[in-house]
């Protein structure tokens, strides 16, 4: 009797691309190919040797992902679920591409594009889009995550221009940006200012010893008395609406990169139970195992499915912030469960860089805390349904 055929993608299990069209599923297939040559064979290295492959950037931006949901300046304008499959791959792939694809293009070239003038797009949207430049994005700060409302960093006017003192911590792509959008109090609310890499006394510091996203750069940025121009502050942001918005734009693009490492920790799974033999068949014949597998390719279709809905919202322009944060709570949560499970059924093998799913745990790990913690969008949730902020 032959062999009963496998699904060749687990989310083939819900039929996921009959939601997608000809284009979407053309740039989705279009991204892995590119990872399945330039990333895969050398992501487990890169992570064990805590490495970015910065010559990436703009083979990347050649593949149009860079700001690919932005309109003009070089950015392909796709639509959001076409960026969000982009995406899907990404992290697939790991984690930290994603996060420096996700950091470019959602929060530096869209804060840019959403708040910056017409100068300030033009001098760098299209050289981030290119790859050519690189940007990263200052909210965050040692003392104040989840509550920027706080935080430290000022900026006062001396003349024209303006004096920055400060720091950000856990900084994505901080130690190579060229430009860095930085967020500070002012006598006019929380205002954003584009601070060019070599400006006197900016300076970043990368942080060591990760254990998650160690193929990402992370850092810390400080300010010391940085002098700016007037023409460096972002005219159209005013208050804490400004990094929001930017912050959802980068959740969006988490919710559907959580599924890509949730269906590569399930793809190399499968095919480990196939080959693993144990008391003379496969360990996938085994029926532990096998609700093992049921259970995650159920949570993992699930997940794709609300990527899919969320992605079409967006593109209607009725996506609400507290749906982005149902999408990034369930699909990270999901995400790590299903690599955390799948590491069991790979036993031992499973804490082998040869295999994915322990590295994809590892990364998911930070990404259930950063742009907003899995606390932070539970409590969204939670106001949305009564009304009650209980974030105080």
């Amino acid at each position: 009797m032959p062999p009963a055929k496998r699904l060749k993608d687990p989310l083939d299990l819900l039929d996921i691309a009959s939601l997608l069209t000809d284009e979407e599923r053309e740039i989705q297939a279009t991204v892995a190919r590119f990872l399945t040559e330039r990333v895969r064979p050398h992501i487990g290295q890169w992570f064990e040797d805590a490495h970015f492959a910065r010559e990436l950037a703009p083979e990347l931006g050649k593949l149009g992902v860079l700001g690919m949901h932005l309109d003009g300046y070089g950015c392909a304008g796709t639509g959001a679920v076409s960026y969000g499959l982009a995406c899907l791959e990404l992290e697939a792939a790991d984690s930290g591409l994603r996060s420096f694809v996700s950091v470019q293009g959602s929060l530096s070239m869209f804060s840019i594009r959403q708040w910056g003038s017409e100068e300030q797009k033009q001098e760098w949207l299209p050289r981030l889009a290119a790859g050519e430049a690189i940007g990263c994005f200052g909210l965050t700060e040692p003392d104040f995550g989840s509550n920027p409302a706080d935080m430290r960093t000022r900026a006062v006017r001396d003349g024209s221009d303006w004096i920055l003192n400060g720091s950000k911590m856990w900084i994505t792509n901080g130690g190579i940006a060229d430009v860095a959008t930085v967020w500070a109090h002012t006598e006019d609310g929380v205002r954003g200012f584009l601070v060019p890499r070599g400006t006197p006394g900016f300076t970043t510091s990368n942080i060591k010893q990760k254990m998650s996203l160690r193929a990402s750069i992370t850092s810390e940025l400080h300010f010391e008395d940085v002098r700016l121009p007037g023409s460096a502050i972002l005219p159209g942001a005013r208050g804490l609406r400004g990094p929001l918005s930017c912050l959802n734009e980068a959740r969006f693009g988490i919710l559907f990169g959580a599924v890509g490492a949730g269906r590569d920790c399930l793809q190399a799974t499968l095919d480990y139970a196939d080959s693993r033999i144990q008391f003379g068949k496969p360990i996938s014949a085994f029926q532990l195992t096998q609700r093992k597998l049921a259970d995650m390719a159920l949570s993992l279709g699930n997940a794709a499915l609300l990527a899919v809905h969320l992605g079409r919202l967006k593109e209607r322009e009725t996506l609400r912030p507290e749906q982005i944060s149902v999408g990034k709570l369930n699909n990270v949560r999901e995400a790590l469960a299903i690599a955390r499970e799948c590491r069991t059924v790979l036993g031992a093998n499973g804490i082998s860089l040869e295999y994915s799913p322990l590295r994809h745990a590892n990364n998911l790990e930070s990404v259930l805390t950063y742009e907003g913690t899995s606390e932070i969008h539970t409590l969204a949730v939670g106001h949305a349904l009564t009304g009650q902020a209980a974030y105080r």
